[in-house]
């Protein structure tokens, strides 16, 4: 599904054609698709694909991999057919292309076919540079989709939000969060649940829709732990770390959650503006830093500090410092619940 419009990347310099997200591709003679995250730039092609078959259905598609290309094959597939029907040529890893490939797609840009779309996928690195820079310059008239990774968290929350605004679906703010923390690490497991749950006939999605569906998950358990942690809940948060552990938990996750947690605190506490403009400072989500902020409300400096050690400690035990991991899980447990105090 296309999702809503994401912003024109920057222009690097020497660039002469239009850079636009994975979103807003369009038809033209050659189009470049760069950059790391194969999900969008997949995505993006088959959205290419479906707008020309949609302007004819008798579009004739042909893949090629560059890394194994073999010489005149581009020239033979963009060769005018008996029938004159458009067709798209989609050619994969141009990072790894062969020289010959290299060659004839060079000359190729001189002179595109008519009716002819020629997409290059290009993943990242050295290799094609002379391609890429030839198409940037305007050879060919081209197009450049680039299809960034989606690193920051506050990336991924966009993107999710896009995929239920697409659709016309509602989803609240804590929904969205569990499900991008459940699916943090693969945009492509994360698309495929915003998917399923769009499908869901329920008329808002929440975060009892999303434990519902992906109750199993967990990285959606260990936050449920570290909330209760935070808001100094010690037996409830034990209790449930437990249970996340006995369900088949890794400690590693559970870590990771406390802390993004203690982490969002410790950038705002003692922060002033506007949560939006704090957002855009800390790389959050407006809603982020108002639940950090509201999190923090009575924790000394002395205790956060504390507790962004203890949670550094329990990462190295959990990763094979310690014997005993899931004492270190309880010992940090115990620490943020009782906001940095010493439990001992």
């Amino acid at each position: 599904m296309a999702a809503r419009a994401t912003g024109r990347p920057a222009k690097k310099t020497g660039v002469v054609i239009d850079q636009v997200g994975w979103e807003q591709i369009r038809p033209a003679a050659v189009i470049l698709v760069s950059g790391p995250e194969q999900f969008l730039a997949d995505r993006a092609v088959r959205q290419l694909r479906d707008q020309l078959v949609a302007e004819d259905p008798s579009l004739e598609v042909n893949d090629l991999e560059a890394d194994h290309y073999q010489p005149g094959e581009l020239i033979t597939l963009a060769s005018p057919s008996l029938f004159a029907e458009p067709r798209l040529i989609r050619v994969a890893n141009v990072e790894k292309c062969t020289d010959a490939f290299l060659t004839e797609t060079l000359r190729y840009l001189e002179s595109p076919a008519d009716d002819t779309y020629l997409v290059l996928r290009h993943g990242g690195g050295v290799r094609g540079k002379k391609l890429l820079d030839t198409v940037r310059s305007g050879a060919g008239g081209g197009l450049e989709v680039v299809c960034a990774e989606l690193k920051k968290d506050t990336e991924k929350l966009d993107f999710a939000a896009a995929e239920f605004a697409s659709e016309r679906r509602r989803i609240t703010s804590g929904a969205l969060r569990a499900l991008v923390t459940a699916f943090n690490d693969d945009l492509a497991e994360l698309a495929s649940a915003c998917q399923q749950l769009i499908s869901d006939a329920a008329e808002e999605i929440t975060e009892a829709t999303v434990e519902k569906y992906y109750a199993g998950r967990v990285e959606t358990n260990a936050f449920k732990v570290a909330d209760a942690a935070v808001a100094g809940r010690q037996g409830e948060a034990l209790v449930l770390l437990r249970h996340a552990l006995a369900s088949g938990a890794d400690p590693v996750p559970v870590v990771a959650a406390f802390a993004m947690k203690i982490r969002g605190m410790a950038k705002v506490q003692g922060a002033y503006g506007p949560s939006g403009q704090l957002a855009s400072r800390f790389g959050m989500a407006p809603w982020q830093v108002e639940r950090a902020q509201r999190e923090v409300r009575g924790w000394s400096e002395e205790g956060l500090g504390r507790c962004i050690e203890v949670v550094a400690a329990t990462d190295a035990a959990v990763k094979g410092a310690e014997r005993d991991a899931v004492y270190a899980l309880e010992r940090m447990v115990t620490t943020v619940s009782l906001r940095g105090s010493d439990p001992r």
